[in-house]
């Protein structure tokens, strides 16, 4: 049954974002073993989620980004890049 949900939504992620399985758990491997603190880190990743979602995130984006994330010692879930990359 997990199998299940999960290639359903990589198959979704996938058609809706063009966004492959692969690249995915790359993201949440990522966001696993990080370390929110450093902001090389941060920037890293903001810049590789913005690519793989074929998002341009400007400078001035990032910046707000990596601040929002290293000096609130904020993990970055699901719903807050939502939010962040909506704006």
């Amino acid at each position: 049954m997990k199998d299940d949900v999960t290639n359903s939504i990589m198959d979704h992620l996938s058609k809706k974002a063009d966004i492959s399985p692969q690249e995915i758990m790359q993201v949440a491997n990522a966001m696993q073993q990080a370390n929110f603190s450093d902001e090389n880190t941060v920037r890293n990743l903001v810049r590789k989620l913005g690519k793989i979602a074929n998002r341009p995130v400007t400078k001035e984006k990032e910046d707000r980004i990596v601040e929002l994330v290293t000096k609130k010692n904020q993990s970055m879930d699901a719903n807050m890049l939502q939010q962040i990359f909506k704006k």
